[in-house]
This record gives structure tokens, sequence and C-alpha cells, in this order.
């Protein structure tokens, strides 16, 4: 290992953390770059849902988490991660360049990183606990640091506004036979699928927890999780947004979406992100109108609380293998075995 930079199969396990990484339908929608003073991280838009996605969005969002991934596992691995956003003005599939600083690794680091391979998306009901203010200042400040606002909403009429939202697009999106196309697709996968959603992860009919439509996906078979008798569920919605709408500032979001989860599953909580409301336009100006007054763009609705303390975890999504997911740039040394 030479001082200034790490190792390639450091770099590679850095990478094959990053892939952990949430994505929109689980596409891991991203391919990383090698070189010798750097990782380079392209979008891939061979792996786009435009049905779902027809703007983008959510591919921004989901390379932005990859990239916090990676910032996360270098930083606990020893490296600093100096991140250069959109970096090549003539390719906008270039998303970042990643130079390296040696540091030590931090508190937050490892717990952050130990975090990567325990998140998973529980689409399940809740209990009724309440979130403590503590846990949500928390991750409100860190998604803050990353670039983004978090915003807690706990207004009943706001709420009930994001609500509505939610049920619209859901409506809309599931009158669309290219959507629900795109949909089936990507989802009911079988536990040895290395992308798309599984079947285990999602439920065999449409879910409302509280006040809270989830997505519904077909094909599912994941059973209720059990609660209390009329038991209430708890979850919190918070908005994800920032100032502006460029491409960086969605990959801030998408940055911000992955500390906050992180720190979610770091300290216990259960978390599932819905993006259904934000991915139409129509529904999307409400968001931003009804729940943010205008002042912020929204990108994802992140829910979060306790799953019941007998639930089983949620399985485990894989990943594709961490060499179909990298190339190396010309002259740069390549190991003979990758993780």
């Amino acid at each position: 290992m030479k001082e200034h930079r790490p190792d390639q199969h450091t770099v590679l396990g850095a990478i094959a953390l990053a892939n952990r990484a949430p994505s929109v339908h689980n596409t891991q929608p991203w391919r990383w770059l090698i070189g010798e003073e750097s990782i380079h991280l392209m979008a891939d838009q061979t792996r786009r849902v435009p049905a779902t996605d027809p703007d983008g969005r959510d591919l921004l969002l989901s390379c932005g988490a990859a990239l916090h991934h990676l910032r996360v596992a270098l930083g606990a691995l020893g490296w600093r991660a100096i991140v250069h956003r959109l970096p090549n003005p003539g390719d906008p599939d270039h998303l970042a360049a990643v130079e390296f600083a040696p540091k030590t690794p931090s508190t937050e680091d490892i717990t952050l990183v130990g975090a990567i391979s325990r998140r998973r998306t529980d689409r399940r009901r809740f209990t009724s606990w309440p979130v403590p203010d503590g846990h949500l200042d928390l991750m409100v400040r860190r998604a803050g640091k990353a670039g983004a606002l978090l915003v807690p909403v706990t207004d009943g009429l706001t709420r009930r506004q994001l609500t509505r939202a939610l049920d619209q697009a859901a409506g809309a999106q599931y009158d669309d036979a290219a959507y629900t196309a795109e949909l089936a697709t990507w989802s009911g996968r079988n536990r040895l699928a290395r992308d798309g959603v599984l079947a285990a992860s999602t439920p065999p009919q449409a879910r409302v927890h509280g006040d809270t439509a989830m997505r519904e996906f077909p094909q599912g078979t994941q059973p209720e999780a059990r609660t209390g008798r009329n038991e209430a569920d708890g979850g919190e919605l918070l908005v994800l947004a920032t100032l502006a709408d460029d491409v960086v500032s969605v990959l801030r979001a998408g940055e911000a979406a992955s500390v906050a989860l992180l720190t979610a599953t770091s300290i216990g909580l259960a978390t599932c992100l819905l993006s259904q409301a934000l991915e139409l336009p129509g529904t999307r100006a409400l968001v931003r109108g009804q729940v943010l007054d205008g002042a912020a763009y929204p990108h994802l609705i992140l829910r979060t609380g306790w799953a019941p303390t007998a639930a089983p975890p949620p399985p485990e999504s894989r990943r594709r293998a961490t060499e179909d997911t990298v190339d190396y740039l010309p002259g740069t040394h390549r190991p003979a075995h990758t993780p």
C-alpha cells in the first residue's frame, strides 16, 4: 500500500460495501471506474426504470446513496474520501471522482459502516412505540451535514396532505400499463437474485400502515409483522429535500438519504424509503407546496419506527458481484482476485 492511497483490495472492499446502498427497485444503477489514484462513480443508464423514474431523479438519488456508502466504507478503513461531484462537464453520467487521504476512523465512521450490512427496507407495520425526538434530531443533523434538509412531518394536517399525495401518485401509476409492466419485471425475485425486489420482502397485497399506503408490488410473499392487538402504527414520516433542484443537489440528497438510513439503523430503528409521490410532477408539486411551503424541492419520503421485537428481520437483498460493477482505467493495476 502506498502511503497516499489505499491498495486495490481495499478499494474493492469499499466498493463491495458501497454496492449495498439502497436503489430504486434495487436496480443498482451505477458503475465504478478504478484508477491508480481515484475511484469514479458513473451512472448506468442501462439500469434506469423509465416508467417509474421518467426524469432520472431516482437514479441520481440511488447513485448518491452509493457514493455516501463508499465514503463511509473508506472512512472506516482509514481513508478520507475527497469527492469531486460532476467532474467532467462533457459526460453527464460521470457523477463523481473520489480521491484519497489518510485519516483515523471516527466513531461515526465505525458506527455507520457497521449499519451497512444490517440495514433493510422494512415495508411491514411498525409498533406504536414513539420514536424519541433525539433520534430524529440526530438523523436531521447528519442529513444536513450531507447537504440536504430532512423535515419531520409532525403536524396532523400536513401529514394528511403528504399521505394524500402518496395515494394520488399510487392511483395514477397503477393505471399506467408501462409502470405496472416495469414493476413486475423488477419485483417478485427469488432469494438468489442479485438485483430487483425480493418477493419475500414485499407483502402479497396492498398495505396501509396507519395513514400511510405502501407501494404495491406483484408476487409478494412477506407476512405482516405481528404487533399488539389493535396497536396503532407509530411510523414517523420525514421528507428529504434540497433548496435547489439541479443534479448536484439531487446527488447530495441521495447521500443524505444514506446517512439518515444508516443512522436510523445504528440506533435500532426500522426504515423504508417512499418515493411514489415524488415520481410524478403533479404530486411532487403538491408535496413541495403543501408540505414544504414551496421553500425546498422534495426528493424522498423516509418512514421510520420500531419493528416488533419478536419480528424476524426482513430478508437481505443480494447485490451484484463486485467485479460486475467495476471497470479499470487504462494502466491501472488489476488484483488477481476480487471480493
